[in-house]
């Protein structure tokens, strides 16, 4: 039997999905360690990047600081906190969870910090200039202009949390890489396979999720990117009303009718 075809048997068999190993325990586990550990991050990232990106400064510290992280290993961090009391809390799983969320915070901060700092400067200057305060300008303006670069760091995390948290079953830990730790240590190559196949499948998921609930969250949806046409030549306009030939659009005649 080829490992493909095992590992699709693997799949198709109601007792690997059942009981409290089971396939669907498991993903479980995997999922809330990756929404525990997302939304730590998200909470400690988030908000200090938008204010550092509304100020303009201290931002490009705290990246570094925080990139620093990225040169370690997950796997060596969560050797090392295993070593320390922290591995009796909270049934083992708090080392992972502070692993995960060291690894969450490096594209959660810096996409948002670099979206609040490219948010258009003439509409913010333009904001500011009709009297803005400075809330009204950081929530009203320039949230809503870093949006999208903020939404991908998120979903960029969370699909690198889903991803790294089959690291958690080599230290004891829950989620899907119980499925191919398992396979390892019984020399099943098809359940090894398997189990990966899950992992990159939630991922996918994950990712298409997160696309689709930042589509629903965006504070400018269908508005953003909307392409206004000339009434005239049917050509997409310009801030200023004109399409891409410079002309202008055609307007009302100011004559009274005869």
């Amino acid at each position: 039997m080829g490992v493909f075809q095992g590992a699709w048997t693997w799949l198709t068999t109601a007792g690997n999905w059942t009981g409290d190993g089971g396939a669907l325990a498991l993903l479980g586990e995997h999922l809330y360690l990756t929404a525990v550990c997302l939304g730590i991050a998200a909470a400690v990232a988030l908000p200090t990047a938008v204010w550092l990106g509304h100020l303009g400064r201290g931002g490009p510290l705290a990246i570094n600081l925080s990139n620093v992280g990225r040169a370690v290993p997950t796997f060596a961090v969560l050797v090392l906190l295993m070593l320390t009391p922290l591995a009796t809390v909270g049934g083992g799983d708090l080392p992972t969870i502070v692993a995960l969320v060291l690894f969450a915070i490096p594209p959660l901060l810096t996409n948002a910090y670099v979206g609040m700092r490219e948010a258009d400067r003439e509409v913010v200057e333009a904001a500011r200039g009709m009297g803005m305060s400075g809330g009204q300008l950081l929530f009203r303006v320039e949230l809503p202009l870093a949006y999208p670069l903020l939404m991908t760091g998120v979903r960029s995390a969370a699909v690198q949390v889903v991803a790294t948290a089959t690291l958690a079953a080599m230290v004891g830990g829950g989620g899907l890489g119980r499925i191919i730790t398992a396979g390892f240590n019984t020399y099943d190559t098809a359940q090894v396979v398997a189990g990966a196949v899950l992992v990159a499948v939630l991922a996918l998921l994950v990712e298409l999720a997160m696309i689709a609930l930042g589509r629903v969250l965006d504070p400018m949806r269908g508005r953003r990117g909307a392409r206004r046409t000339n009434g005239r030549s049917g050509e997409p306009a310009d801030e200023d009303g004109h399409d891409r030939t410079g002309a202008a659009p055609e307007r009302e005649s100011l004559k009274a009718p005869v």
